[in-house]
């Protein structure tokens, strides 16, 4: 057998579809006890985009894999997402103009995805879904004159060299070893090859219904108290559009206030109606941006709290739900043409936190951070609805970094600056260097200064048990980050906040950001304890971020 573009074309959904699949098993493999257990979503959104609009279409493997790449590209998803977008754009480099591949050419083409892929990693670690992905080209290569003809059995001998070498990644990485796990990128990568055999050898994957790819514990309402629910209501509505925002994605900016107004956000923008789902603190407000943008044809509110209440006695849990997986991006909006010469899109989620970047100036605001990470077509879409000549992004997540500058890449008609803000501190100290006068490089010259002066700490709570640089670590317990990196592992927040205080050295000034379930009574309490150990001369300010996942976030300077 040799592919053609239909054997190609539902070769790469029968990968996607076990990815999807899986990506909650994925999910469990990542080692940073932080709530970040999202390579396999990320991957699984990456290539989710094939899954509905891939079937239908015809054509050689020249232009299925150009559809294929396209569709990866725009919709990748943190750092994993954005790897394998680049390694399947390779491939589509390589395919270029043929009709059909055999596995000469498919060798070939796994080598051009590997070298795009380690390309657009500054620092490429070994270990990780890039040694998987290197191995397997470098041995596809030589074996592929072998197979020649029949790439229903060089698949195959594909997939064990990847499942060997995914083996070895804890051999290659002293955290994996430590924790007894293997990569989780590199997972990913052998399940989609493990669907791509399944189909060539007649038995394609199927997406599983999503009660089955889900493992709820039993009884699971009762694994939190009542008042854990933050956002306790659950509001639907479908909207029908007035004559203004007729047309497919013309109602962005409801979807944007809908992202921000709480958590389990989804939004369907069509050609004549809105339908949005959201568990937010005040329905009110939701249904009355809603009404500016037509009529409510529909409208359902339950009081999520009271059914809680109805099902469960309660048992208590620290740890707040991390964010629901942002909704798909849509159709594409026009270019905003440049009106100034500056603009900025900027990465936060929760209500404060955005208020602070808008009020600092932000023109486009990205809902996204931890958990939640945006996709490329999100960052393209807002930098192309930043009216300024010169766009300015701040990602304020490492693993956004990547998302944002494969999106400024896209981008011709503006110039684009990437800075690497890989936290919410670093991005606003920033903004706040930046000078509306300066020209572009001595601007992004001193939001580097910025951002390297200030002292990111924050406050979280650990997702699963693990054994991470030599702590052993249970879930829910209490973590303090320092530049990114665990400090601290408490059985209470006061004495992690003690401890994280003992990182501010030579601040005069210290913001204390509060999160989602934080009381402002706690906050004060926080605020409080950081003044004793700090000393009267550090002025702390305190502001209700709203942020999820991290009860508190520091910025020390």
């Amino acid at each position: 057998m040799i592919l053609n573009g239909t054997l190609y074309r539902d070769m790469v959904i029968s990968g996607a579809n076990n990815l999807a699949n899986e990506k909650d098993a994925i999910n469990r493999l990542n080692v940073f006890p932080v709530p970040d257990g999202d390579t396999g979503i990320n991957m699984s959104l990456t290539m989710g985009a094939v899954r509905s609009d891939l079937p239908s279409f015809e054509g050689n493997v020249s232009q299925c894999a150009d559809k294929v790449a396209n569709m990866l590209l725009r919709g990748a998803r943190g750092n994993s997402g954005v790897i394998l977008s680049l390694f399947f754009r390779g491939i589509s480099k390589e395919c270029k103009g043929k009709e059909t591949v055999d596995t000469t050419d498919l060798a070939a083409a796994f080598k051009r995805g590997v070298d795009a892929a380690y390309k657009s990693v500054m620092k490429p670690t070994e270990g990780t879904i890039l040694t998987v992905m290197r191995v397997s080209a470098e041995k596809a290569l030589e074996k592929a004159e072998e197979y020649r003809g029949r790439v229903e059995d060089f698949m195959p001998y594909v997939l064990s060299v990847a499942e060997e070498t995914l083996q070895q990644t804890p051999e290659m990485l002293p955290v994996l070893k430590q924790a007894g796990l293997v990569d989780a990128g590199g997972r990913g990568l052998v399940v989609i090859f493990e669907g791509m055999v399944r189909f060539l050898q007649g038995n394609p994957v199927v997406l599983a219904d999503a009660a089955e790819t889900v493992e709820e514990p039993e009884n699971a309402f009762e694994q939190f108290n009542t008042e854990d629910i933050v956002f306790p209501y659950c509001t639907e509505c479908i909207v029908g559009k007035s004559e203004a925002y007729l047309g497919e994605g013309n109602a962005e900016d409801l979807h944007q206030f809908v992202l921000s107004a709480g958590d389990s956000a989804v939004f369907v923008d069509d050609t004549d109606i809105v339908k949005l789902h959201v568990h937010t603190s005040d329905p009110g407000k939701v249904l009355s941006e809603a009404l500016k943008f037509g009529a409510l044809l529909t409208v359902k509110i339950e009081n999520m709290r009271e059914q809680h209440s109805s099902l469960s006695s309660g048992v208590q849990s620290s740890a707040p739900a991390p964010a629901a997986e942002p909704a798909p991006a849509r159709e594409e909006p026009e270019d905003a043409a440049p009106e100034k010469k500056y603009g900025f899109v900027a990465v936060a989620s929760g209500e404060g936190m955005v208020s602070v970047f808008r009020d600092l100036g932000a023109d486009q605001m990205v809902i996204g951070g931890q958990t939640m990470n945006p996709s490329t077509e999100d960052m393209l879409k807002a930098i192309r609805r930043t009216p300024a000549e010169n766009v300015i992004v701040l990602p304020n997540n490492s693993n956004i970094y990547m998302v944002a500058v494969q999106a400024a890449l896209l981008v011709e008609d503006k110039h684009v600056e990437v800075l690497r803000s890989v936290s919410l501190p670093q991005g606003i100290s920033a903004m706040l260097a930046f000078n509306p006068d300066g020209e572009v490089a001595e601007n992004v010259a001193a939001m580097k200064d910025a951002m390297a002066s200030v002292s990111s700490l924050s406050m979280t709570f650990a997702a699963h048990d693990s054994t991470f640089d030599n702590r052993e670590i249970k879930e829910n317990q209490i973590l303090g980050l320092v530049e990114n990196k665990v400090r601290y592992v408490t059985d209470s927040r006061e004495e992690c906040m003690a401890g994280l205080c003992d990182h501010i050295t030579e601040a005069s000034v210290v913001t204390l950001f509060y999160g989602e379930g934080v009381s402002e009574a706690e906050a004060e309490q926080m605020q409080a304890i950081m003044q004793e150990k700090l000393g009267s001369d550090v002025d702390i300010m305190l502001v209700n971020g709203g942020q999820p996942v991290y009860y508190f976030i520091i910025s020390a300077e």
